[in-house]
């Protein structure tokens, strides 16, 4: 992905259970200080998703990397960014709190 480009990923999701699974995912940057470039224009992320047993699915993410990244000296050895999921089983009122850059 160029900075500044939009793009579109998949993550692939299954629930290996007999029994449905309602869950919330949270992503993670690396390196850490990258993450203040990246941005999710759609994201399943932060939504609970309920997968039904043994059930596979797409999960798709539209994002872009700000242009701002290409002037920052500290990125300047960074060439590859990381996007990665963690899928939790949700719990009944139990909300996540969403990660901010500053």
């Amino acid at each position: 992905v160029v900075p500044g480009e939009t793009a579109l990923a998949f993550y692939k999701a299954k629930n290996p259970t007999d029994k449905p699974v309602i869950g919330i995912s949270t992503y993670n940057v690396v390196p850490f200080e990258a993450g203040q470039y990246f941005n999710k224009i759609q994201c399943f992320c932060f939504e609970e998703q309920r997968l039904n047993p043994q059930e596979e699915v797409d999960m798709p993410v539209f994002f872009y990397i700000d242009p701002e990244f290409a002037e920052d000296p500290r990125m300047i050895k960074v060439d590859v960014i990381t996007l990665s999921y963690t899928f939790f089983e949700a719990k009944e009122g139990h909300k996540l709190p969403v990660p901010g850059y500053n």
